[in-house]
């Protein structure tokens, strides 16, 4: 039986009480790592020490801790969730790092995404953007026939590849404009292409771009760094298919 390696790590983390206070960065010492652990646990070690010391743990996000819920996140040397693709923070492992490195943590950066301590921000104006219309309307009752309502597999797997973004909120973070439109584009693909959703697909389009401006969100600059470091690698295609929706509804539509 192998013993898991250890390594000792020097974190710069972001420290800000609130959104109205000046935020700065700390140093600590992360000591005796196991490469094994997940980059959540070694913050709950460090968090560990620092309230026997008699210190104010260091504050962030998390939930489920397996890749699901979309509530951890924050940035890593610069990259939302980690320098390793397609993963989440609580899914990132202290393998992926090497003894004596630096790590610097700072929370999601965005003027829709207000600090509220340390590394937690504020996240809500993205479940406004649900609550806006990233839903369908359909008469409650019992449960349809699978094949009730025929759908052509292609349309389908587009449908549940955008359905799979958990709203962590990377694609703001990483973005240089602060833009949800990959969020924005994978709702309005996932409901917009199912029969379902094509009777509000215009009011859907609409409502959900002008609420995201209103929260101040930024506009799309095709730089694709929302699609680098998605952790579920929603496609860039999607915010293509947003702007349809959004252009075909302005000039079409009576939804204004």
């Amino acid at each position: 039986m192998t013993t898991a390696k250890t390594i000792n790590l020097n974190l710069k983390v972001w420290r800000q009480n609130g959104p109205k206070d000046k935020g700065r960065f700390e140093e600590y010492r992360a000591s005796d790592i196991s490469t094994d652990s997940s980059f959540l646990e070694m913050l709950d070690v460090v968090n560990e020490k620092l309230t026997i010391e008699g210190k104010e743990p260091i504050a962030f996000d998390h939930d489920c801790r397996e890749g699901i819920c979309g509530m951890c996140g924050t940035v890593i040397n610069g990259r939302p969730h980690g320098p390793e693709k397609g993963t989440t923070l609580c899914q990132l492992h202290m393998r992926h790092f090497s003894d004596g490195d630096t790590i610097a943590i700072e929370p999601w950066r965005a003027r829709a995404f207000k600090v509220i301590k340390d590394l937690v921000v504020d996240r809500s104006p993205l479940d406004k953007l649900i609550q806006t219309a990233g839903y369908i309307s359909a008469n409650a009752g019992g449960c349809p026939d699978g094949n009730a309502v025929p759908i052509p597999q292609e349309i389908a797997e587009k449908s549940m590849d955008a359905a799979a973004c958990i709203g962590c909120g990377a694609c703001v973070a990483s973005c240089p404009n602060a833009s949800a439109m990959l969020f924005v584009g994978a709702k309005v693909s996932h409901l917009g292409l199912l029969p379902q959703g094509k009777p509000e697909a215009a009011m859907r389009a609409i409502s959900m771009v002008r609420e995201m401006d209103r929260l101040g969100f930024g506009n799309c600059g095709n730089e694709r760094e929302c699609e680098a470091e998605c952790p579920k690698e929603i496609s860039i295609t999607n915010i293509a298919r947003l702007n349809r929706e959004f252009f075909k509804a302005s000039f079409f539509s009576s939804v204004m």
